[in-house]
């Protein structure tokens, strides 16, 4: 397993294993250098989203550092005020519009049941789903997947989904591993994406984890993505520190033996879940 190594999606788009998020991250010269930083040291998966407000930051530092377009792998998420085909399409332009780019390689439904359109978020889903569909078949958009999804939002999707997603991204670390969710993925070769793989900090709250950094002479930020990285997860650690930019992608140089993995496997439930979507504020 290299920093170079992809993944194979269901419809055969390749995406690097390991990305750099930026949630949380300011908009401004804040987003443009950590972005930046990332791509210096090697990330070529970049993710960001309307609702974080930073898409034109983290667009301008990917045109900063020269590296070639198609080698650089872009997520973004529709808000959730896009809520039927006509905003979804405006939604879209704008990101794009936004970014001043010709297309993005992976688009997401960011939440599945916003409050503007609950309970009936079938129909939201399909309409902003259509749309999306549209823009791959116009060359805006390569991939296609959503975040924060659970089984029964998935399984309507599918009811009226003519291409299908191939990524779930979500909440995902050693505390609150959503197994469950997790699992429908696999079955239905949908990637699990893991947003706050270090549970947005939380996690070094768990002082077990720092017997095992010592025993391989690792972080415990790195001893938690390697986990990701060997339950077959794509971990989007997320910093504006450079030196933990940097530190978070020196995952390639040892692994999790068996013992130790199902040890941090056990941690489940130690810290606090995620947001439940069907009841978040927005």
């Amino acid at each position: 397993m290299e920093l170079s190594d992809t993944y194979q999606l269901s419809n055969g788009v390749r995406i690097p294993i390991l990305g750099f998020g930026t949630w949380q991250t300011p908009d401004g010269e804040i987003a443009f250098e950590s972005v930046k930083k990332a791509l210096r040291v090697g990330y070529r998966h970049i993710d960001t989203a309307a609702a974080y407000g930073n898409e034109a930051s983290v667009a301008k530092a990917i045109k900063a550092s020269k590296i070639p377009r198609n080698k650089i792998f872009l997520t973004t998420k529709l808000n959730s005020d896009a809520l039927d085909y006509d905003s979804a399409k405006q939604a879209i332009d704008r990101s794009l519009s936004k970014m001043n780019l010709d297309y993005i390689d992976l688009l997401l439904i960011h939440w599945p049941n916003p409050l503007a359109t609950r309970p009936h978020f079938e129909e939201r889903n399909a309409a902003v789903w259509q749309a999306m569909e549209a823009g791959v078949g116009e060359g805006k958009i390569k991939s296609l997947g959503v975040a924060n999804f659970q089984s029964h939002h998935l399984d309507a999707l599918y009811q009226s989904a003519k291409i299908k997603p191939v990524v779930n991204q979500i909440y995902c670390n050693p505390s609150d591993q959503q197994e469950t969710i997790v699992a429908y993925n696999r079955a239905h070769d949908i990637l699990t994406e893991a947003y706050s793989p270090l549970g947005t900090g939380e996690i070094f709250r768990i002082k077990a984890l720092e017997d095992l950094a010592r025993k391989y002479q690792h972080t415990v930020a790195q001893i938690v993505l390697r986990w990701h990285l060997q339950k077959g997860y794509l971990p989007l650690p997320k910093s504006v520190t450079p030196t933990r930019i940097e530190e978070n992608i020196k995952l390639f140089d040892f692994s999790l033996q068996d013992d130790d993995m199902a040890f941090i496997d056990r941690l489940h439930g130690a810290l606090l879940p995620h947001k439940f979507p069907d009841q978040v504020q927005f």
